[in-house]
């Protein structure tokens, strides 16, 4: 690059929409890898508070609330490298990786109540795959994705590999449905391949010290402000018009809710992240259930569907957005002035906080699961307050002791049926007479959309052919191979995203693909044939 390109591109302006994890990288990677001046990068965000899906928030007061825990792993290698620069807030002299390493040496996964059913431990050595699902499942990692096109998971294994204790495990931890995308298994199939063996413990999943807004987010906006960089809350885009020719695609103007517009200079870009999970979420309270929202309330679907009109290569977030009733899922957050839940937990299952992960109830009608993280799990959390999060893949059935689907329930009637499920209503009675337990429903209409089935081109690239100033980023791009529903996939994006547009001198990093490691391979095929 000749130094007027050079110093084009550092007096480049970029609009970054959207303030999750793939756009605070993107603004990470633009200052320091590609030289753009901090002032000159601009985060549109239309809610008041950054971080997207990577969330955390509440008080002991009014109680705290986790949407959802993004699953972490040592070989997220676009993450991890991002997370070395970012100071920890506790330490500065201590990066948010290296905090995070440290804490997963202390409290190391090992999961031992990993299935429950009549409140009992279930026995998981053995995934309980017959000869044929173990055929299938290794067919599965060979074949092409392009040859799988939109097919679901159902469509492939039969009824029975449903009921295996290989299926309970996997879909708990992953959020997979039986009519999830065939595709998406695969990818995950080939991508963990090294956590097979170790699944039924939790066995390499790794954590951050709090919540990952506390964790990952603070730390990053913090680093992000210092170098200057601009963040726009309550800045919502609806629309971005585009100059498109046979061999070049150029965006040109942004279009805010408010009336406002950005005319696009010859060297500014945008970044933006189409779709999201959290999307038009909602909180109910301890005596009042969540309500579901549509796609028509929410901001990020509508304008990535309008902005699909306008180019094939934009992508199609139809099949990810339109069926909310096959994609929505129910979390719940239980904050205890006590704990007597946490002690009960920590006898039955042999796990202190921190090391047991999930806890699935497999004869819960909603197939409901529970995370106690290590605590405090919030920087402002009390000794003497609990939390633990939790789950449910079957929202629209009724409860086995509450004759409510879980989406009619409040907080209350959730945890009355996590209690009849694990046998302790007696033993929790106190504490709730007593005034000591909130719990906080959340609906999420749109939280498995990255898993419906899709064909080639309904996730647009990253950079679409003849881009010369926009990238898509997020969950809902293309990152080859990569797993959706990770911070990892986010983060690659944003590498792609910069490193293609920009002359940084920096490539994006290979994924790490353990079907390359014979042991690895090795290890699986003796899990799953147990």
């Amino acid at each position: 690059m000749n130094n007027q390109n050079w110093q084009n591109q550092k007096n480049s302006k970029v609009y970054i929409i959207g303030s999750g994890i793939s756009g605070l990288a993107s603004a990470v990677y633009l200052e320091k890898d590609a030289g753009i001046a901090g002032e000159n990068i601009h985060i549109l965000e239309k809610d008041s508070i950054a971080g997207g899906a990577t969330d955390g928030a509440g008080d002991p007061e009014h109680g705290y609330v986790v949407r959802g825990g993004r699953m972490h792993e040592m070989h997220y290698e676009c993450y991890w490298e991002l997370l070395s620069h970012i100071p920890s807030l506790e330490d500065p002299n201590v990066s948010v990786r290296d905090e995070s390493y440290e804490f997963n040496q202390r409290f190391v996964s090992n999961g031992q109540a990993r299935l429950l059913k009549q409140g009992k431990k279930l026995d998981v050595s053995s995934y309980g795959l017959s000869f044929e699902q173990q055929m299938d499942f290794i067919k599965l990692t060979y074949v092409s994705e392009n040859s799988l096109g939109d097919k679901r998971i159902e469509d492939w294994f039969d009824q029975s590999f449903f009921d295996t204790t290989f299926w309970f495990i996997w879909s708990s931890m992953f959020a997979f449905q039986k009519w999830s995308s065939l595709a998406e298994m695969r990818r995950y199939m080939k991508r963990f391949m090294h956590l097979v063996d170790g699944l039924p413990r939790l066995g390499g999943v790794m954590r951050t010290k709090y919540n990952q807004y506390d964790s990952v987010v603070r730390p990053m906006k913090t680093y992000l402000e210092a170098k200057r960089v601009k963040f726009e809350m309550g800045k919502e885009v609806v629309d971005i018009d585009f100059d498109l020719t046979a061999d070049k695609k150029t965006a040109t103007m942004l279009y805010f809710k408010d009336n406002t517009e950005i005319i696009l200079g010859e060297n500014d870009f945008v970044f933006f992240t189409n779709g999201s999970i959290t999307e038009s979420t909602d909180n109910g309270s301890w005596d009042a259930p969540a309500k579901l929202k549509g796609v028509q309330e929410s901001g990020s679907w509508m304008l990535w569907k309008k902005i699909a009109k306008k180019d094939p290569s934009f992508g199609n977030p139809s099949p990810f957005c339109d069926n909310i009733d096959l994609q929505k899922w129910y979390s719940f957050t239980a904050t205890m002035k006590d704990s007597t839940f946490l002690d009960y937990m920590e006898n039955f299952s042999g796990n202190v906080d921190g090391t047991g992960g999930l806890v699935t109830m497999t004869d819960s009608n909603w197939l409901m699961s529970i995370v106690i993280a290590r605590q405090p799990h919030f920087p402002n959390q009390p000794d003497d307050v609990k939390i633990f999060w939790g789950y449910g893949l079957y929202p629209d059935r009724k409860g086995n002791y509450i004759n409510k689907t879980m989406a009619e329930c409040t907080g209350a009637e959730m945890l009355e049926e996590l209690y009849y499920h694990l046998n302790i209503q007696e033993l929790m009675k106190p504490v709730t007479k007593a005034g000591k337990v909130n719990c906080i429903p959340v609906a999420m209409p749109f939280v498995d959309s990255l898993f419906m089935p899709r064909n080639v081109g309904d996730r647009p690239d990253v950079i679409p052919k003849g881009a010369t100033n926009f990238a898509f980023l997020g969950q809902f791009a293309e990152a080859p191979k990569d797993c959706v529903f990770t911070v990892e996939y986010s983060v690659r994006t944003a590498q792609m995203a910069v490193y293609g547009l920009f002359d940084t001198v920096k490539e994006v990093h290979p994924m790490y693909e353990s079907t390359h490691n014979p042991k690895y391979l090795l290890e699986a095929l003796k899990a799953i044939s147990r």
